[in-house]
């Protein structure tokens, strides 16, 4: 697989979203996860001549530690442990069922993190439904996997705005963080689907 232009899809559509991702955390937290995403995203364009050189997994591992490195705030660790677990469970050339074990693993690993669940108004809750979708897919079906990670990917995000935030800023707002959507998950869902949109 080649992780080039996936990379590129995936911090270009971060830094074009900052203003967005900025505004939903302005909402309910303080505001500058959009600038620490971008951050990070420009961290990793920095790097781009070392990950041509990378293998499949290399990349994915130098991604995450770089998102350790130079994203602020609790997106840091999270996008970067993501990142390593992915790397560490993921083939070189990875089927729908190899991703979903891969996510798996990289929800047990955020879960432990944070010490958060699903249902908690984080990016958990577009990566368990995406896993969900992956783990359930018959490859006899003929169905567009891709179409459906997307879709279920951007729905799992608009659907955190009915949750009640559990942990970080957002969970001292009670009631009021109802009717926001968690930049956390906003984030993941726009990587899901500028990842879906390069394959």
């Amino acid at each position: 697989m080649h992780i080039k232009p996936l990379i590129e899809a995936g911090t270009r559509t971060l830094i074009e979203h900052v203003e967005e991702l900025t505004a939903l955390d302005a909402a309910i937290g303080d505001g500058d996860h959009g600038l620490n995403m971008k951050r990070g995203a420009l961290a990793i364009q920095a790097r781009y001549t070392e990950l041509e050189g990378q293998s499949f997994n290399e990349a994915l591992r130098t991604m995450g530690l770089t998102c350790m490195s130079t994203v602020g705030g609790s997106s840091g660790p999270v996008f970067g442990t993501l990142l390593v677990t992915l790397a560490k469970e993921l083939p070189p050339r990875p089927r729908a069922a190899d991703l979903a074990r891969a996510l798996e693993a990289g929800i047990a690993a955020l879960s432990r993190l944070g010490k958060v669940e699903v249902g908690h108004k984080t990016l958990l809750d577009v990566l368990h439904p995406v896993q969900q979708v992956l783990a359930g897919h018959d490859p006899a079906s003929g169905d567009d996997l891709v179409a459906k990670v997307r879709r279920c990917a951007h729905e799992s995000a608009q659907a955190t705005a009915q949750m009640d935030a559990i942990k970080g800023r957002a969970s001292f707002l009670g009631e009021r963080a109802l009717g926001h959507v968690d930049p956390g998950s906003r984030s993941m869902a726009l990587i899901i689907a500028a990842v879906c949109d390069t394959l």
